[in-house]
């Protein structure tokens, strides 16, 4: 925020970080980056020394000979792959080396424990992109082909093709895929402090808006599409999509809202240990409401207030019940790898990608599919490759893969590019910090819990909670997480500055949107445009 308290452009982040972020980075003391290691969570195997490789780390090689890792996207907003997926693209069948069982996926969750040393940020985050001259969501053939063509060919990115098609690239670990509405996602690559995620975010706006411009299109940074439509909004060609679209419907009321009109920011997070790993989710998970209420960043649908202050989190509470929700049991005892499998596995399957192409099996069971049993795959078993976009389609506030992705916080501006991955870096990754977050949690009731998910999605900050508001716990929230920042000796605090003038006066973005909305704009939704245009 500038230092009146208005509402930041999205062109320029906080004024605390006006600096070459790049430079910043590399004048870091040896005690802040530590060294380098593949993969924030799992971006791909890790490449420790063979002394130091672990047991589940070679049995996972060899389970899988076939699988490649690369950086995809995440879906947080809508549904694309996962940061840290493998690309079905890559290959059109894999090939495992025995029939997987329950413990083989259990033991992939595993593998994803790593040394302190080698935890990572992978950061990731949507926007919209619009047409200049009428403010219409971008198309394919006539936008997103370029763009995407024109990374590759100017910049040197890898095009990522479907049936002939671009509808991605990718570059050193990071990736640029698609939305279902054509929102353009950056998952970045696993870097080791938050100076150089936020200059990565720089580089990729700076070529995207190179392009963009030249076409007459730009990018919105919000949680929700302000304007247009589902009906107005052009659908991209990836064959996940098309069966996604047909089947969220049968599931829920607003499942094409969550494809087509949102946007987020997400964080990528690496665990230890099993043990870690319970700690920082059941921590972070009862935190999301809380970096809801502070990211809230979408009150408008359809050139008008929506009520909600996040109506993208509000979207995910009826999109579909089997993917979905609060995940109570993550507090019951037993709570682990094998529990979260035991989840994943109950969680009907969208697709199997064969030859090139999605498959249709909405609805039927990746158990069925272990067993060999699947109506249109007779005999045939599912790869690690299966497995891990089994696990893209589950969408719970906190969800596990190799590591822990953090997914409760709208799209917005740069300066919350990188505030929020700054927030939960603070919290999680500094011992202390993670044992005061879990302090000011420990005696939240399910019953509490449940209904901050769903009531900051209308009041943000200022929803009821206890004997005061969310304020205080989002002010508690943010002191905590920037004295874990301060202890990491990375100089990294001050990303958190403006969350904590957010929390302090108990305006948000959308606090601020509303309030232009009503009096300097008159009611004139196209003004947002200009607001928050990177």
């Amino acid at each position: 925020r500038t230092p009146g308290g208005e509402l930041p452009d999205a062109r320029s982040p906080y004024p605390s970080h006006r600096h070459t972020p790049m430079a910043t980075a590399h004048a870091m003391s040896a005690r802040c980056v530590a060294p380098r290691v593949s993969g924030v969570g799992g971006q791909r195997l890790a490449r420790i020394p063979p002394q130091h490789t672990t047991t589940q780390e070679q049995k996972i090689r060899k389970l899988a000979p076939h699988s490649r890792r690369v950086g995809g996207a995440r879906h947080g907003g809508a549904c694309a792959s996962s940061a840290g997926a493998s690309d079905p693209t890559a290959a059109s069948t894999a090939v495992a080396a025995a029939p997987l069982t329950e413990k083989d996926l259990v033991d992939y969750l595993r593998s994803g424990c790593k040394p302190k040393s080698a935890w990572r940020i992978g950061t990731e985050h949507e926007k919209f992109g619009y047409q200049l001259d009428n403010l219409k969501p971008i198309e394919y053939e006539a936008h997103v082909k370029l763009l995407l063509e024109a990374l590759v060919e100017r910049f040197n990115w890898e095009p990522m093709m479907e049936g002939g098609l671009i509808i991605g690239a990718k570059l050193d670990g990071q990736s640029v895929t698609l939305e279902p509405g054509g929102q353009f996602e950056l998952s970045g690559a696993p870097l080791e402090n938050l100076h150089l995620t936020c200059a990565e975010v720089h580089s990729h706006l700076y070529q995207v808006k190179t392009v963009a411009k030249e076409l007459g299109v730009a990018f919105l940074g919000m949680g929700f599409q302000p304007k247009w439509a589902v009906e107005d909004t052009p659908v991209m060609p990836k064959g996940r999509y098309k069966i996604m679209k047909e089947y969220m419907p049968k599931r829920g009321t607003r499942g094409l809202d969550m494809m087509f009109r949102t946007c987020t920011i997400q964080v990528n997070l690496d665990f230890s240990s099993e043990e870690d790993m319970i700690r920082k989710f059941r921590t972070s998970l009862a935190l999301q409401p809380i970096a809801t209420a502070l990211f809230a960043n979408s009150p408008f649908a359809d050139g008008k207030p929506s009520g909600m202050k996040s109506l993208r989190s509000d979207v995910w509470t009826d999109t579909d019940p089997d993917r979905t929700g609060t995940l109570a049991w993550v507090y019951e005892d037993g709570f682990g790898f094998e529990a979260y499998t035991k989840y994943v596995l109950d969680v009907p399957m969208y697709f199997v990608y064969r030859d090139g192409i999605y498959h249709d099996v909405t609805g039927q069971s990746f158990r069925t599919f272990m067993e060999g049993k699947l109506p249109d795959f007779p005999g045939e078993r599912p790869t690690l490759d299966d497995w891990e976009q089994h696990l893209t389609t589950c969408f719970p506030e906190v969800r596990l893969k190799r590591y822990m992705e953090m997914r409760g916080a709208d799209g917005g501006p740069w300066s919350q590019i990188c505030a929020l991955p700054a927030v939960w870096v603070g919290l999680l990754y500094d011992e202390q910090a993670l044992a005061d977050a879990e302090a000011l949690v420990s005696d939240w009731t399910s019953e509490e819990r449940e209904y901050l998910r769903t009531a900051v999605t209308k009041d943000g900050l200022q929803t009821p909670f206890r004997d005061g508001t969310v304020q205080s716990v989002a002010i508690d929230m943010v002191r905590i997480s920037k004295e874990g920042l301060t202890r990491r000796r990375c100089n990294e605090e001050n990303f958190v500055d403006g969350l904590m003038e957010m929390a302090t006066s108990g305006k948000t973005s959308a606090d601020r949107l509303l309030d232009l909305y009503e009096n300097e704009w008159a009611g004139d939704i196209d003004n947002i445009y200009k607001k928050l245009t990177y």
